[in-house]
């Protein structure tokens, strides 16, 4: 074989060697997951005040079942469908979880493989055929239409990096750490309008306070005392104090504050039409229904229709002619959405020395015209084009008749509307508050009078 063959043929199968080993030597693979370090998860979703409604999916490990609370923008109100679609003040806090959703990186890749997901926390509390152990948070937030704008699971905490979480997207395998600064509240007294009454505390002109129980069985009324506490030039003044008694300045003092600051722990939803009918008692029979919602709750309609709870209740007249009347009603044992919702609600003994006592409490209003006495009415306007300097005696007087009727009227109106907006924010639901508050509302004679 002469030079030029040998050459050839080394030169051949070097090429030959060479393409061998360019087919067959591994080459580095870079995943997907790792070129999208640092990318936004919903790119699309730009504006938080897009958002209409966040719906939070929970696990409750005891008892093996997905908690869901939501807060949805429906017919022109924000509501909590979980909680019977009970109004909700949560416009500011919703749009501030949505702007943190945004904010959401992908800042590190962990994991693809499935196995590891209930490690991570990542498991999607919905998956019926997940292990109970591993469930994450699921929280969806949508917009106009229906339409998704992020969906999500947040899983455990990382030990050692601060704020930092592994969250997975409900259609993917793939786990991240991403830092995670969001309120994702599930707690109903975060999402509503804490200041029930609506009261302040300097403007209320008159209490009374009416001590009696209801014998369930009999149906009988013990009527034990009636307290009657009055405002005049900022001192409180009552009925039947008794020589050497005055009224403990302390104690009515911390009845006017927690009246002013009463907040609720839970809603249940009335019947429908139940709020009409008590409005009209005396001239609409109610129904069974209605009767055994109040009867269940410790609340009854007397023979002659008045509204009665089993323990007493309390008016309180505010300086816009407006009286409250808080109904005290039955005892509440519950815990978590049990409570503030009543989904699931028992009756079991067993557990009620291990859960805290609510109570019951129902409220309605009603504005006393008389409150402000009626003036005498002007004879007539003429005035109103006469200079002051011109005036005669009488339309003089028709001007101060006018500006003192003009300010009843608006009294009137004022104390109308009030009353009509607190009875439309009352008349849906009964209220249940906690044993702390109730105890602090609910008093005697005894607990406001003292020895001089």
């Amino acid at each position: 074989m002469n030079q030029t063959k040998i050459t050839i043929y080394f030169i051949s199968t070097a090429v030959v060697l060479a393409l061998v080993a360019f087919i067959f030597a591994p080459t580095r693979i870079t995943p997907d997951a790792f070129l999208e370090q640092g990318e936004e998860f919903f790119p699309e979703f730009t504006d938080p005040n897009s958002a209409t409604s966040l719906e939070v999916i929970t696990f409750d490990n005891a008892t093996g079942t997905a908690i869901p609370f939501k807060v949805s923008f429906s017919s022109g109100r924000w509501t909590i469908p979980s909680h019977n679609d009970y109004p909700a003040d949560g416009k500011e806090r919703l749009a501030k979880t949505a702007a943190g959703i945004i904010d959401l990186k992908k800042d590190d890749f962990r994991t693809d493989n499935v196995s590891e997901h209930e490690i991570c926390g990542v498991l999607d509390p919905l998956d019926e055929t997940a292990s109970i152990e591993g469930r994450g948070q699921r929280v969806t937030v949508k917009g106009k239409g229906g339409g998704a704008l992020a969906d999500i699971i947040f899983g455990n905490n990382i030990e050692g990096r601060q704020n930092l979480r592994f969250v997975r997207l409900p259609d993917q395998k793939r786990v991240y750490a991403a830092r995670v600064d969001i309120d994702i509240s599930t707690k109903f007294s975060d999402w509503i309008d804490t200041d029930l009454l609506k009261i302040m505390k300097g403007r209320i002109e008159k209490i009374v306070i009416k001590d009696y129980s209801i014998n369930e069985r009999t149906g009988s009324v013990s009527h034990r005392d009636i307290l009657t506490l009055a405002k005049s030039d900022n001192q409180w003044t009552t009925n039947k104090i008794g020589s050497g008694n005055i009224i403990d300045t302390l104690k009515m003092k911390a009845l006017l504050t927690a009246l002013d600051s009463l907040s609720i722990v839970g809603v249940r939803k009335k019947p429908a039409g139940l709020s009409t009918q008590l409005k009209s008692i005396g001239k609409t029979s109610m129904s069974n229904a209605d009767l055994r919602s109040l009867q269940s709750k410790g609340y009854y309609v007397s023979r002659d229709g008045q509204l009665l709870s089993n323990e007493g209740e309390l008016e309180f007249k505010t300086a816009d002619g407006v009286n409250y009347t808080l109904r005290f009603g039955e005892i509440v044992y519950a815990s978590g959405m049990a409570l503030t919702s009543g989904s699931g609600e028992g009756d079991d003994s067993s557990t009620k020395s291990a859960i805290a006592e609510n109570r019951y409490l129902f409220i309605t209003t009603a504005f006393d015209k008389n409150y402000f006495p009626r003036p005498k009415k002007h004879s007539d306007t003429s005035f109103v084009e006469v200079a002051d300097s011109l005036l005669t005696s009488r339309q003089k007087e028709d001007k101060v008749l006018y500006t003192a009727y003009k300010i009843w009227e608006d009294d009137i109106s004022r104390g109308e509307k009030r009353t009509l907006q607190m009875n439309d924010r009352f008349s849906e639901w009964y209220y249940v508050i906690s044993s702390e508050s109730y105890d602090k509302i609910h008093l005697n004679r005894g607990d406001l009078i003292t020895k001089k």
